[in-house]
């Protein structure tokens, strides 16, 4: 299939400007506290007492993301923006339902 026929995702970008230029940064770094919540989670949600998520689930998501949003969020935020759209739609959370938890925590001081 031609390059013209076929349409890339969005994490399909090998040898696609300006990407395919861009060095790829090898050096090891400290996972952040958010980092390390977000793999937890992903572990609590797929572990085998539970299985709300698999790990092939989380990537369709995260590779079904809109190109704006998969650009521009980090690793772990894609991960998180997967878990969320995966519970919705399962139906194991309701949008009304992560977005009236999110204002109650904002009301709290916390920061979601």
């Amino acid at each position: 299939m031609t390059a013209n026929r076929h349409k890339l995702a969005m994490h399909d970008l090998g040898g696609v400007a300006p990407f395919a230029d861009r060095p790829i940064d090898r050096r090891e770094h400290a996972l952040s506290h958010f980092d390390k919540s977000v793999d937890a989670l992903m572990y609590l949600l797929s572990h085998p007492s539970r299985r709300l998520i698999r790990v092939d689930e989380l990537r369709r998501a995260i590779e079904s993301l809109p190109a704006a949003k998969y650009h521009g969020l980090s690793y772990y935020e894609k991960w998180l923006q997967a878990m969320h759209d995966l519970l919705v739609e399962k139906g194991v959370l309701g949008k009304d339902e992560i977005a009236a938890r999110l204002a109650a925590l904002r009301a709290a001081g916390a920061k979601p």
